[in-house]
């Protein structure tokens, strides 16, 4: 005999008005995504012209130092890893809002499923980059600590 559990048995309908809410979610989802879509785009060309821009700006102050083409390098390669990194929660925001919209249109409940999947996908990575930011400030705070201890 096989048990089932109580989800295994549950069936859920979508009302008119949850379709309706969810609809208006894939417009707000489908904006909200090209417009970070554009923000990852905006990253990436200022990473890409910082180094140029960096390295101008110290010229007309005379500083003949290598350390300004250095310092354009690094903030090249530090924004074009926030691009990466913004791209993947904009990229599932916008494949969610996509194929919720497929799945309304042609009534299909497999893009419904990977519109979900897809959902579940961007709220773990911002979850996981909220685990990671409250780490890093734990670690700030912490060393700053530290680093009050010792001068006193």
């Amino acid at each position: 005999m096989e048990e089932t559990t109580a989800f295994e048995d549950f069936d859920l309908r979508l009302t008119e008005e949850s379709k309706s809410f969810l609809k208006e979610t894939a417009k707000w989802a489908y904006f909200l995504s090209i417009v970070g879509f554009v923000g990852v785009g905006i990253l990436v060309l200022f990473a890409l012209f910082f180094g140029t821009i960096f390295s101008k700006l110290s010229s007309f102050g005379g500083n003949s130092t290598p350390m300004p083409m250095m310092a354009g390098g690094f903030i090249t390669v530090l924004y074009l890893v926030i691009a990466v990194i913004y791209f993947f929660p904009v990229y599932y925001l916008f494949q969610f809002s996509s194929k919720l919209k497929i799945a309304f249109n042609n009534i299909d409940n497999e893009q419904l499923t990977a519109s979900f999947e897809n959902l579940k996908s961007h709220y773990k990575f911002m979850g996981i980059c909220a685990i990671v930011m409250i780490s890093l400030y734990g670690v700030i705070f912490l060393f700053s600590l530290i680093g009050l201890a010792f001068a006193a």
